[in-house]
C-alpha cells in the first residue's frame, strides 16, 4: 500500500486545504481489506473523484482513495449488454467508453465529475437521466463483517440524489463496483430544451448517442466552471420539491419560475433560479462565491478555506428560506 501526501486539497474539487492523519489508495479488494483492519478503531472517510465534498476542518482520520478499475462483460443479448465497473473509474471516462462503443443510456449524463462509485451513492441525474435508469446492481464491502453483499435496485432506495447509503447506510460500506445495462439499440433523449436547441444550432436532426454525449458535454463547460482551475463541486444544492401551493404562491409574484411536474401533488422548482432572483448569482466574497455563469455552483477562486464556503452557503439557505418559504437542501458532503 502506498501512503500519500496527507493534504487532501489534491484529492477533491474545491481545492480547499485540509489535513487528515493519514491518506492511502487502495486499487483492489484484498488491499481495501487490509486497510479496513488496520483502521478499525479510527474514523475514516471513502474519496473516489472527490467531487461531492467539502471540507470545512481537518480529518481527525483515515482518508482512503478508491482506485479500483475495469470494466467486464457479465452479460449480454441481442438488445441489451450489462458491464460491471470499478467504483474507482472516473464516471465521465466510463460515459465515453459506452458512446465508443456505440451502447446507450449514460450519454445524457456526460462530463459529470467524481467516480463510477459515487453515482449511485448521489443517483446522479442530468437533463432527464438517472443512474436508477440503467442500473442493475452493485457490490459494497460492508465495513463490519468485511463480507461483499449485492444491492439490487430496490436495495439501494434510489430517490432524487438520494439512496440508502447517505441515509440509513451512511459509512457503513464501501462500493467495489457497480454494474449497469446499456442499450444496443439506443433510445435517443432529447427531451430537455437545452439539447434540443444545441442540435438545432449544430444542425443535427437525426442525433446519435455520440451528438447527444458533445451536445451535453458542451452546454456543461459552457455553465460550469473547470475544477482545475476554479475550485468547485458543481451544484452545490438541490433543485426543491415542493407542494403546487408554494408553487402557486411564487407564481403570485413571478410568473416566470421554471418548474417541473413530479406528480399530482408536487413540482421540482430550479434552485439556481431562486438563487439567482435572490441575488446572489456572481456575488464575489474575496477568494470565494458564487459562480457567474451558474448560480448553484459556490466556488473557490484560490485560497479560501472550506468553512467560508460553508458560512457562504448558510446564508445562501436563509436567504432563499425568507425570499420564497424554500429550504434549500446541500448535494455536497460537508465534512
Amino acid at each position: 500500500m502506498s501512503v500519500t501526501e496527507n493534504n487532501v486539497k489534491k484529492y477533491t474539487t474545491f481545492g480547499v486545504d485540509a489535513n487528515a492523519n493519514e491518506v492511502y489508495t487502495f486499487s483492489n479488494i484484498d488491499r481495501l481489506k487490509t486497510l479496513l483492519n488496520k483502521y478499525s478503531k479510527e474514523r475514516h472517510l471513502i474519496l473516489g473523484g472527490g467531487s461531492n465534498v467539502l471540507f470545512t476542518e481537518d480529518f481527525d482520520g483515515v482518508i482512503l482513495i478508491n482506485k479500483i478499475l475495469g470494466i467486464e462483460t457479465v452479460f449480454e443479448d441481442n438488445e441489451s449488454i450489462h458491464l460491471k465497473v470499478g467504483a474507482g473509474i472516473v464516471w465521465h471516462k466510463f460515459v465515453l467508453h459506452c458512446v465508443n462503443e456505440e451502447l446507450g443510456g449514460v450519454e445524457n449524463l456526460s462530463f459529470i465529475p467524481g467516480s463510477v462509485g459515487a453515482s449511485p451513492m448521489q443517483n446522479i441525474g442530468a437533463y432527464g437521466v438517472e443512474i436508477k435508469n440503467v442500473f442493475v446492481e452493485l457490490e459494497a464491502i460492508n465495513k463490519e463483517s468485511m463480507e461483499i453483499e449485492r444491492f439490487d435496485k430496490s436495495s439501494c432506495k434510489f430517490g432524487y440524489r438520494e439512496s440508502v447509503f447517505k441515509r440509513e447506510l451512511k459509512d457503513k460500506y464501501v462500493i467495489t463496483s457497480v454494474t449497469f445495462r446499456l442499450s444496443k439499440k439506443p433510445k435517443i433523449n432529447s427531451s430537455y430544451g437545452a439539447i434540443n436547441e444545441e442540435l438545432r444550432s449544430r444542425g443535427i436532426k437525426n442525433p446519435t448517442i455520440k451528438d447527444i454525449s458533445e451536445v451535453v458535454i458542451a452546454i456543461r463547460q459552457s455553465k460550469l466552471p473547470d475544477p482545475k482551475k476554479i475550485g468547485n463541486a458543481g451544484s452545490f444544492f438541490k433543485n426543491p420539491i415542493v407542494t403546487k401551493n408554494i408553487l402557486d404562491s411564487i407564481q403570485e409574484k413571478f410568473s416566470e419560475v421554471p418548474n417541473y411536474p413530479v406528480d399530482d401533488e408536487h413540482v421540482k422548482l430550479a434552485a439556481g433560479w431562486l438563487i439567482e432572483k435572490a441575488g446572489w448569482k456572481g456575488k464575489t466574497f474575496d477568494t470565494y462565491g458564487v459562480h457567474k455563469k451558474q448560480a448553484l455552483v459556490l466556488v473557490n477562486y484560490g485560497g479560501a478555506n472550506g468553512n467560508e464556503i460553508f458560512k457562504l452557503s448558510e446564508q445562501i439557505i436563509f436567504d432563499i428560506k425568507s425570499k420564497f418559504g424554500i429550504t434549500l437542501e446541500r448535494e455536497v458532503n460537508i465534512i
